[in-house]
């Protein structure tokens, strides 16, 4: 059997990429043909013109989303350029489609400036009803998507920051129920303090975790060296390690309760999963090769185990999120996307996930579950509505 490496370039080549365009209303006449274009569409041109909310009343803007890169942090693969990003890209609109039956556009960028990118954004935003920020390198991706949230008016998500961080923490307050822990009185220990990484801490943060400490290519992170961070690390030193100790990877993994991995392979061994406290979770998840294996945690006394890969138990995987993410925000009308909407969506998420059913194989629901995306949707709808 081929292994899916062969068939996704087959699958390529035959198709010449994933997407088409098609039509919702006929063009077989020419009565179609008035209608549909000139003369007739003169008619929602000058009705959008007299008021330009009627974008949403007559053309797609209501149900669609760019999904813009810059090709600079593809997957695994790094900069790769846009070019080489545009089937990832093609594939995460696949993924609107299927899951929350929005119409999704890649668009990939040939610059790396953060200001162009800003600039080219907030040009073509009339066309969108949302803009999802993809594989874009860290910390710049922060610093564009938080522009674009302040300056345009529909919403703005990086989903490599915050999907993760939302389906991460979705399975962080299940694992936790299963192991009778509060996040408040854990201890976690994070490698990757990138974009997923960031916006892990915050999130977890905002959970009520209080003890955490994270670690990066440079070590772990304390105020101590703020002086020589950039302006994501610096947020980050503020809320971890805040006891200001400097030790390594190993030492803070004894006793500690949680392993977040988004990082890079091979970081974590047996003897540092045998050396935290009982009951305790690991969730690696650096792609394309975790810290460590799935196999290694286990036959390490890892109670529960989390991973990126659906062959797996406990797969914590983006498509729970994005998809009814957008599908409630575009529903509600909601300028942006906020924090509370986030925790929202993580809540509803683990939701799925019974009393009865949890167990330290089961504290996510499938990817293919058909609840996901409405519950999440109508938990970012409340969430907007709330403010109303």
């Amino acid at each position: 059997m081929k292994d899916a490496y062969q068939k996704s370039l087959e699958l390529h080549e035959k198709y010449h990429g994933k997407l088409e365009v098609v039509s919702k209303v006929p063009v077989d006449t020419a009565e179609d043909l008035s209608v549909a274009y000139t003369p007739g569409v003169a008619q929602p041109c000058l009705e959008i013109a007299k008021n330009k909310e009627d974008v949403y009343k007559y053309t797609w803007k209501r149900n669609s989303v760019a999904v813009v890169s810059d090709g600079t942090a593809v997957l695994g693969l790094g900069d790769i350029g846009p070019e080489a990003a545009l089937p990832v890209m093609e594939g995460k609109c696949i993924l609107f489609k299927k899951f929350a039956g929005i119409d999704a556009v890649p668009v990939v960028l040939d610059t790396k400036d953060p200001k162009e990118i800003i600039e080219i954004v907030k040009k073509i935003a009339p066309t969108y009803g949302g803009i999802n920020l993809e594989d874009i390198s860290a910390p710049r991706c922060v610093e564009i998507e938080r522009t674009l949230k302040k300056e345009c008016s529909i919403p703005v998500f990086h989903d490599d920051q915050h999907g993760t961080a939302i389906c991460l923490t979705a399975a962080l307050i299940n694992a936790l129920k299963v192991a009778n822990k509060k996040p408040e009185d854990i201890k976690v220990v994070i490698s990757g303090t990138g974009a997923a990484g960031s916006s892990i801490i915050h999130m977890i943060h905002d959970l009520g975790v209080r003890n955490i400490y994270a670690f990066n290519i440079n070590g772990i992170v304390i105020k101590d060296d703020a002086d020589s961070y950039d302006f994501l690390t610096k947020e980050l030193a503020e809320i971890t390690n805040l006891d200001h100790k400097r030790m390594t990877m190993k030492e803070a993994m004894v006793g500690a309760d949680v392993f977040i991995g988004v990082s890079a392979p091979h970081l974590v061994t047996e003897e540092m999963v045998k050396s935290m406290n009982e009951k305790n979770i690991v969730f690696p998840m650096a792609n394309p090769e975790p810290e460590i294996t799935y196999e290694e945690a286990k036959h390490a006394g890892a109670y529960i185990v989390g991973t990126g890969r659906s062959d797996y138990p406990n797969q914590i995987n983006n498509v729970l999120a994005f998809p009814g993410l957008f599908r409630g925000a575009l529903d509600a009308r909601a300028p942006q996307i906020t924090e509370a909407m986030k925790v929202a969506a993580a809540r509803g998420i683990a939701s799925l996930v019974s009393d009865e059913e949890l167990s330290p194989d089961h504290i996510i629901p499938q990817v293919f579950d058909p609840r996901v995306s409405k519950v999440v949707a109508q938990a970012v709808v409340d969430e907007v509505n709330k403010d109303k």
